[in-house]
């Protein structure tokens, strides 16, 4: 309900502000309000106002940063987007390369430490520093070549700054990570340990004369071979990731792909291991305890409480690291 009064106000915005002339925009505060609202990104009311005083779109403060310039400064997609789209063609190039009174082109606003509410969205240091990188290159790839190599009043380049300002995110990224493969490396490490162990002391023991297991023929006894084989192979896949993130050199441009990558895959590798763990202990308890069906029910309804835990606590740092480094474009 709040929300729809709130778009009735805006569309009486949106017919009153038509007729108005420059200094009753002025006395109105529209300008400064199209600044605010590119801070806070709120889309729907800079649309509404550009559609009814195109002027507005070029609100300009104190410091002569604009509406683009706030949005890429507070990290604000949807408003830098618009440049993308084509809302600005008349004045693209002249937005693209516009400075404030400090000498900071947009290429410069996007190379300073983002605001801590973008920040806190991530699950740590190590893809707040992703995302910072990100956001670099898409205002990289908008704004005039030259602006990419300009100085700003401190004889600062863009890249210069961004490399000062994310130095301490780049220790804290590099912390994160090492602390977080440390601890997947250790529970891949045991999981290795377990089911190589597995594979020689298999269910029901084997043949005194030839060696053979006794339940080999045993269509059971397949799956609990196959699934203590790919445990094996992806728990021993997933440590030696976990290592590479270990021993990585930590360089700003890692953070971009290798470092994610690495991570998702570890992840993905260590959650194979531990469901095909849980179907190799199943496959043994269904082949030592046949006729028992009911303690065999109860035995797989309890194996399945390890991926239960496992998928909540790691689904939203494998869907980020998926969707900002597989999906970003």
């Amino acid at each position: 309900m709040t929300h729809l009064l709130v778009l009735e106000i805006l569309n009486c915005l949106f017919q009153r502000i038509q007729d108005f002339k420059e200094s009753e925009l002025v006395d109105a505060s529209a300008y400064d309000a199209m600044l605010q609202a590119a801070k806070h990104g709120i889309i729907e009311f800079i649309d509404a106002m550009r559609k009814g005083n195109p002027d507005l779109l070029w609100a300009i403060d104190k410091n002569k940063r604009g509406i683009f310039s706030h949005a890429v400064l507070n990290r604000r997609k949807a408003v830098f987007q618009l440049i993308r789209d084509g809302t600005v063609n008349g004045r693209k190039e002249i937005v693209k390369c516009r400075v404030d009174v400090f000498g900071n082109s947009m290429l410069h606003l996007a190379g300073y430490l983002g605001p801590s509410s973008d920040l806190d969205r991530r699950s740590g240091p190590a893809m707040q520093m992703q995302r910072e990188i990100l956001w670099f290159k898409a205002v990289e790839g908008i704004v005039h070549p030259k602006c990419k190599e300009a100085k700003n009043s401190d004889d600062k380049k863009p890249r210069e700054i961004f490399t000062e300002s994310h130095r301490e995110m780049v220790k804290a990224g590099e912390k994160w990570a090492k602390d977080t493969a440390g601890s997947f490396t250790l529970v891949a490490t045991l999981i290795t340990t377990i089911m190589f162990a597995a594979a020689f002391t298999v269910p029901g023991g084997n043949n005194q004369d030839s060696g053979v297991p006794l339940f080999l023929h045993d269509y059971t006894f397949n799956i609990f071979i196959i699934a203590d084989a790919i445990s094996l192979f992806t728990s021993s896949t997933s440590v030696l990731l976990f290592i590479g993130i270990l021993t990585a050199r930590y360089a700003e441009k890692d953070f971009l792909k290798s470092l994610p990558l690495r991570l998702l895959f570890g992840l993905i590798a260590l959650f194979l291991s531990v469901v095909s763990m849980i179907v190799a202990f199943c496959a043994s308890l269904a082949m030592l305890l046949k006729g028992h069906h009911g303690v065999i029910i109860t035995a797989v309804s309890f194996a399945s409480v390890p991926v239960i835990v496992l998928v909540p606590s790691q689904l939203r740092l494998f869907l980020e690291i998926f969707k900002s480094t597989v999906l970003s474009n």
